[in-house]
């Protein structure tokens, strides 16, 4: 059987590696998470579509290679509620409530109305101390965004790891939010 043969997008995974590595040990690396919710957005409103999802995403390339190629995705059907447009579509609201309450604390923290929280949110639930990765001081509200992001990058990433632990192994895609959003944008700009 012919392999595949590699491009540079097949690499993404290193990116996305790299993007983890860095903010565990400065948080401040935190802010290029932004990137990742940008970049796909660009692609689909000039007419791309999903296509940063399908070839160019980084996250989805480390869900492929823990299931695929290091064999530990037991290859279960998906639930099919996890690709309902009532759970897509409610997770983005959830998702979308949780980035405007990150950005409305990180504001809050900046004006000094709130104290610095140097941890980071995993499963929106359990705070766990970060201070480490604090070693140069930024403004206060601008270090509070970059724990809260990375949180919700780390957030999607173990979700991630476990459904392809359970199921398949991009799982996390057929609801993550940048993947729904891009679809939507998508079917808005083929309506017209």
């Amino acid at each position: 059987m012919k392999q595949k043969a590699k491009h540079w997008y097949d690499y993404m995974w290193i990116v996305s590696a790299t993007y983890f590595t860095l903010g565990f040990f400065n948080i401040v690396f935190a802010w290029l998470g932004l990137i990742c919710f940008a970049i796909p957005l660009i692609i689909s409103l000039m007419g791309g579509g999903k296509l940063w999802c399908n070839s160019y995403c980084g996250r989805g390339q480390i869900f492929m290679l823990l299931g695929k190629t290091l064999h530990l995705s037991p290859y279960r059907k998906t639930p099919r509620w996890l690709s309902s447009k009532w759970f897509r579509h409610g997770f983005l609201i959830f998702f979308m409530s949780v980035f405007i309450h990150m950005v409305y604390v990180s504001v809050l923290v900046g004006k000094g109305m709130m104290q610095l929280e140097q941890s980071v949110r995993l499963l929106w639930t359990f705070d766990v101390p970060w201070h480490w990765a604090y070693p140069m001081e930024i403004e206060a509200g601008r270090a509070q965004f970059a724990f809260g992001l990375y949180g919700i990058m780390m957030t999607s990433l173990i979700l991630g790891i476990i459904l392809t632990l359970l199921f398949r192994p991009r799982t996390w895609c057929v609801f993550c939010p940048m993947g729904n959003m891009t679809q939507l944008i998508s079917k808005a700009k083929n309506r017209k």
